[in-house]
């Protein structure tokens, strides 16, 4: 659209001038007719230069940046403005047009007129010109809506006054000049209130009186006075500025819906205004009435797109161009006159408008519609009254209205249609969907333009140059008979487009542009085949242009894509490959030069007379400065030569050979030059070695027949340093000489040695001349047909398989054992474990052996072997496997046995493990065939014990720490720590009954208790109550239950403490089996006791009892303390009752007084009347505050059921025996049931 008139096709939206905002004004082009009569709107006041202007001219630039976007104005934006900021001087054109000096009126007083109108002898629309874009330009870019004067107030109460009456001079001042030109212009005025001047930021009643005062003074309107204090933020200054610019959006609406208003009217009279002075030219005449019904319908719909009223605008715009394509204007224009294509300019705006205002209103099809019928009417209208359609001329505007859609999608920028949606096209709306649509009447994405516009500017091409030499010749002086046959309608005239001397028009260029732009728009939407086109069309034009590095950029994505050559595209390919060589030669790439030959030699394409077909020839005539080397994949581009491979048999073992062919099809062009590679590789998926056929010349003469079979004697090739003594690779040589349309197959017998499935995956043909080094791989693929086995004498394959090119190699059967030597019943956690292992030779011969071993569970530890002189040991513990391989057994010979020993280092818990050992194994008389023997055992892991806990309380026998008593409560070292615990104390005893699960007598040597964790500022101490019977340790049976007792001690170490203590207990139990010498060491094994909350903050009761001698008037102590660990004072009462079990000296109702971090002992004495028995003391302990029994805790002697507690009493002849009581009470059950 760069082709229309500046201004034209703008999208029009208000136009609003703010002064002194800035200083410097931009320069403003007016005529130089115009620039006499302009008037200045100028003010006395400085313009403003505080740090909220610049903000708010930025701000506005922005505004107005925004303002010049072609998108369409949606209801949630508050306004789409065009800003200019300018000083305090601003000319407006002249509302009426001087007369000219050497113009005599033919009237005393003659009607003066606008400038920009056809009545005044000053436009060059004068006389009948219509319409042109500097009447658009002059609302769009000149005449504001709204002229805003930005002031700034004093805050000085002595200037106020002064300076109040210096703005109302200046405003009454401007708005009597902008009455004075005649234009409805608003005038708004706004006070920016500077940071720093010492005002407040909010409006006071002294700056609403001034502003009230200043509005009366100049009688603005209420609405079009603003006033702007300091703002916290410049956020939060645009956001005040937004709401201004919102508020005289409104105003300016009302403006151009005046202007409106007036065009309508003028039309409405039906008059036809006289120019101010007669036309004097013969031929000249006047508008007549329909023209000016075209020049205020036009009107109209501008000022509605001003207000973004789109309907009426369109209106206005449709009716318009009915008038001027009607016949009583566009058919009273002569084709010749400049005229006529003025009046063509004006179809084509309006129509773009109508475009435009089609997808701002989301009718895509109604814009299709819009835009086939105006270049079909346009069409008709050249044909009829113009040049005709049959030039460049016609066709340089095809081009260009197919562009005029592709730009304006673009810069709607209409969300269907963007790349990331991938729609190729938008939906009808609503208005069109009853109607059956052809496939060009949906809005298709700028890529169909860009074609579109690509195609016409090819045939401009094609008629450009058809025109004959006389046409293309300059005009001699005033002679312009050479362009009176040629449409030149926004295009150069014949000797410019196609000249004979010089450059023209660089049509090439023209078209790559568009199909660039089309190509990006297919690709980016996945129309790859499309794209494909396009690109090779660009191609062709970039190689007019000789830009041959842009021609290899271009095609060589296509050439080495496969897309056109699977659908067997033989004539693209051909043509491409054809471009992609000349390019290629002229940019001096050799590579892809030999390349291109190679794919050219394929006898499925076209022949060339004289050509050479020799590779050996690509090269002829450039100059390289080195051997280029080429490599091809068969993904890139497809060759001459096919290839396959067949084995004989389906099966075989390792250790034998089984024969194989490889066959090489030559499908070159007849008569080429023959192909002779330097080797052939073939790589194989599985065991298989690569191998590798060198070229060996032959003596023999060509024999012309269609197949070669070669037989072929393989050697293996190993390596100086071989972990696996295994080939390599295998070599063997032959001819390899291909001519066009001969088949070479090569049979072979292949060494196997390792077993597993076996398949070629591809074929690699080397080839080394002279001139170039070219490396071609041809994998295999499924769909690859299938290939039989040649014989000598026959043309054809013979015993077809379909899987023909897969070989399943058994491997040999292993006669080496693996075994294990000794075997425990039972493993357990927490001990090493070594597991004698044995392997027996049972071959014919000796065997080199190798062993890996792979173990698999949960967590591995460590593993040890040792083989001989030499240790293997993994490095650290694994997770769920481990492998420890590469252990070297040596030779064992025939029949002979080799031991070794894994240990597995001590596991924490319970485990199972599965141990693979893989020995790898070779014969003497067989060193490249390898033999696995694979042997599996599971090794289960179980714990030897288990254990139960008991944690019961014990009256510590220390006394308590005295909140009154200072001494030792300032311990406290350098660093301020507490050197030793001072807080409460209190004791227990932990009950740890443990049972072997071992599946034989095991030798418990020691247990113990750790303190694994102490949560809180506390001391824990654990000491064992009984030593481990017998210097040997304590032999324990298998299920049998043992016991271990430990005091367990707590102490805070401040005495001032609240916070309870946690503490984290691990049961160790060291042991030993008993067939293990007492001189290794013990295996422990940790058993997590579980946390115990200790050093409460609540009070406890605890009972302890002291015997006498045994008999029978001895008595028993019964101590009751109540610990009271809180900072509280607390009571107690305590109440003994009688009892005919026993009597008892004490008091039978006591209280306890309690203090904070206190405790206290009530003392009874008993004497029971019968002994070996439990008896239970009627005691009750109650909280006198809170009414509340608490629970009396026994001790050492004593149980508790749930009727309370119970005291033992020993015998006079037997010791403690707690198991007296429970047995009577089961005797008493027994009875009573």
């Amino acid at each position: 659209m760069d082709g229309y008139p500046l201004g034209s096709l703008h999208h029009n939206v208000p136009l609003i001038i703010f002064s002194g905002l800035t200083s410097t004004s931009p320069e403003i082009e007016l005529d130089a007719t115009l620039q006499e009569g302009a008037a200045l709107l100028r003010s006395d006041l400085p313009p403003l230069d505080s740090k909220e202007a610049e903000l708010l001219e930025q701000h506005f630039g922005d505004v107005d940046s925004e303002g010049q976007s072609w998108t369409g104005v949606s209801r949630e934006e508050p306004y789409r403005l065009r800003i200019k900021t300018v000083g305090r001087t601003y000319p407006l054109p002249p509302k009426r047009a001087s007369l000219p000096e050497d113009t005599e009126p033919t009237r005393m007083s003659p009607t003066l007129h606008s400038p920009f109108s056809p009545l005044s002898p000053v436009s060059i629309l004068y006389p009948d010109g219509l319409m042109n874009a500097q009447w658009i330009q002059k609302h769009q870019e000149l005449v504001p809506s709204v002229f805003a004067c930005c002031y700034c107030l004093t805050n000085d109460p002595a200037a106020a006054t002064l300076q109040d009456n210096k703005l109302k001079t200046d405003i009454n001042s401007i708005k009597a000049k902008l009455t004075e030109t005649g234009y409805k212009t608003r005038l708004a005025v706004i006070f920016v209130q500077r940071e720093g001047d010492g005002s407040l930021p909010s409006i006071t009643d002294q700056i609403s009186e001034r502003l009230e005062n200043i509005r009366k003074g100049t009688s603005m309107d209420p609405k079009a006075i603003f006033y702007i204090h300091p703002q916290d933020s410049p956020s939060d200054l645009k956001q005040v500025a937004d709401s201004i610019l919102a508020s005289l959006y409104g105003t300016a609406i009302e403006y151009y819906r005046d202007l409106g208003r007036h065009s309508r009217k003028k039309r409405s009279r039906g008059i036809v205004p006289q120019p101010t002075v007669p036309p004097t030219s013969g031929t000249s005449q006047t508008l007549s009435m329909p023209d000016w019904n075209f020049r205020y319908d036009f009107k109209t719909a501008i000022f509605s797109e001003f207000r973004q009223e789109f309907d009426p605008a369109i209106r206005s715009f449709e009716q318009s161009y009915e008038i001027l394509l009607g016949q009583d204007v566009m058919d009273t224009i002569p084709s010749w006159s400049p005229r006529w294509n003025e009046a063509r300019l004006l179809a084509d705006v309006i129509s773009i408008r109508c475009l435009r205002l089609h997808l701002w209103m989301n009718q895509p099809s109604l814009a299709v519609r819009r835009w086939q019928a105006h270049r079909d009417r346009i069409g008709d209208l050249v044909d009829r009254r113009g040049k005709g359609t049959n030039n460049y001329g016609w066709q340089a505007w095809e081009a260009r209205w197919a562009l005029v859609m592709a730009q304006l999608i673009e810069r709607v920028e209409l969300p269907g249609l963007a790349p990331s949606t991938m729609n190729l096209f938008l939906q009808p709306e609503k208005a069109v969907l009853g109607e059956r649509l052809h496939p060009w009447e949906f809005l298709h994405h700028t890529g169909y333009w860009y074609r579109i516009a690509a195609r016409h500017l090819g045939a401009r091409r094609t008629l450009a140059l058809m025109m004959p030499d006389e046409d293309r010749a300059p005009p001699k002086g005033s002679d312009t008979t050479s362009s009176q046959h040629y449409d030149t309608y926004l295009c150069p005239p014949p000797y410019k487009e196609n000249p004979l001397e010089g450059e023209g028009v660089n049509h090439a260029q023209l078209i790559i542009d568009c199909l660039i732009a089309a190509r990006t728009q297919f690709q980016g939407r996945k129309q790859l085949r499309i794209a494909a086109e396009l690109s090779l069309e660009c191609a062709r034009e970039m190689a007019r242009l000789e830009s041959w590095q842009e021609v290899l950029a271009m095609l060589r994505p296509l050439w080495e894509d496969l897309s056109f050559r699977s659908d067997n595209w033989i004539d693209i390919t051909e043509d491409l490959c054809w471009l992609m060589r000349r390019a290629a030669v002229a940019a001096g790439r050799g590579e892809l030069v030999i390349a291109i030959d190679w794919e050219l030699l394929d006898k499925k394409f076209t022949k060339r007379p004289y050509w050479h077909y020799d590779l050996s020839k690509s090269l002829d005539g450039m100059k390289l400065e080195e051997r280029p080397s080429v490599d091809v994949s068969d993904g890139s581009a497809t060759g001459f030569i096919s290839t396959s491979f067949v084995f004989r048999n389906k099966e075989s073992k390792a250790g034998d050979f089984c024969k194989a062919q490889l066959s090489l099809v030559s499908n070159a062009m007849p008569g080429s030059a023959p192909i002779t590679l330097a080797n052939v590789r073939v790589e194989f998926e599985g065991s298989l070695k690569p191998i590798t056929l060198e070229h060996t010349p032959s003596d023999e003469k060509p024999t012309g027949r269609p197949i070669s079979i070669s037989l072929v004697t393989l050697d293996e090739e190993f390596p100086e340093e071989s972990e696996d003594d295994l080939p390599t690779k295998l070599h063997g040589s032959c001819n390899l000489t291909l001519e066009a349309g001969q088949r070479l197959v090569i049979e072979m017998a292949i060494p196997l040695r390792e077993a597993g499935d076996v398949e070629p995956s591809s074929v690699v043909l080397n080839m080394d001349t002279k001139t170039f080094v070219l490396s071609l791989t041809l994998p295999f693929r499924d769909t690859d047909a299938a290939v039989g086995w040649f014989t000598a004498g026959s043309a054809k394959a013979r015993k077809v398989r379909a899987d023909s090119r897969t070989l399943s190699i058994q491997p040999r059967p292993p006669k080496l054992d693996i075994k294990v030597a000794r075997q425990l019943q039972q493993y357990y956690a927490n001990e090493p474990v070594a597991l004698p292992m044995v392997l027996q030779n049972n071959e014919d011969e000796a065997a080199t052996t190798k062993l890996d071993i792979h173990v698999f569970g949960k967590v591995i530890p460590i593993l040890h072997v040792q083989a001989g002189d030499k240790d293997y040991a993994t490095e650290a513990q694994a997770g769920e496997e481990a492998e420890l391989g590469g252990i070297s057994l040596g030779k064992i010979e025939s029949s002979a046995s080799r031991e070794f020993v894994l240990e597995i280092e001590p596991i924490s818990g319970p485990m199972t493990y599965e141990l693979q050992f893989r020995a790898t194994y070779h014969l003497e008389t067989d060193s490249a065939t390898p033999i696995i023997q694979v042997f599996s055992v599971q090794l289960d892991l179980v714990n030897p014990f288990e254990a139960n806990y008991d944690l019961v309380p014990r009256l510590h026998p220390e006394p308590w720490p005295s909140l009154f008593d200072p001494e030792g409560l300032d311990d406290i070292d350098e660093d301020g720590k507490q050197r030793t615990a001072i807080g409460l104390i209190q004791r227990w005893c932990l009950l740890s009954h443990y049972a072997s699960f071992a599946q034989e007598d095991v030798l418990v040597l020691d247990t113990e208790v750790e303190v694994t964790e102490c949560i809180g500022q506390a001391r824990c101490n654990v000491r064992k109550l009984e030593p481990m019977t017998g210097d040997d340790g304590l032999l324990v049976e298998p299920r049998t239950m043992h016991e271990s007792r430990f005091e367990v001690e707590a102490q805070k170490m401040q005495l001032e403490d609240r916070s309870p203590v946690s503490m984290e207990l691990a049961f160790k139990i060291k042991w030993r089996r008993t067939d293990t010498s007492p001189q290794s060491p013990p295996n422990t094994t940790t058993m997590p006791v579980g946390r115990y909350m200790v050093l409460g903050a609540e009070p406890r009761v605890l009972a302890t009892s002291y015997h006498g001698q045994p008999d029978e008037t001895s008595t028993t102590q019964l101590d009751i303390t109540i610990e009271n660990p809180s900072n509280h004072l607390l009571t107690f009462g305590l109440t003994m009752d009688p009892s005919e079990e026993f009597a008892f000296a004490g008091a039978k109702q006591t209280t306890l007084h309690m203090l904070p971090m206190s405790r206290r002992t009530a003392t009874y004495r008993l004497l029971p009347l019968k002994r070996g028995c439990y008896i239970r003391p009627g005691l009750v302990v109650r909280d006198k505050y809170f009414q509340k029994v608490l629970r009396i805790i026994p001790t050492e002697g004593m149980k508790i059921d749930k009727d309370g507690l119970l005291l033992w009493i020993p015998g006079l002849e037997d010791d403690d025996d707690d198991d007296d009581y429970e047995q009577d009470e089961e005797e008493k059950e027994e009875e009573q049931g």
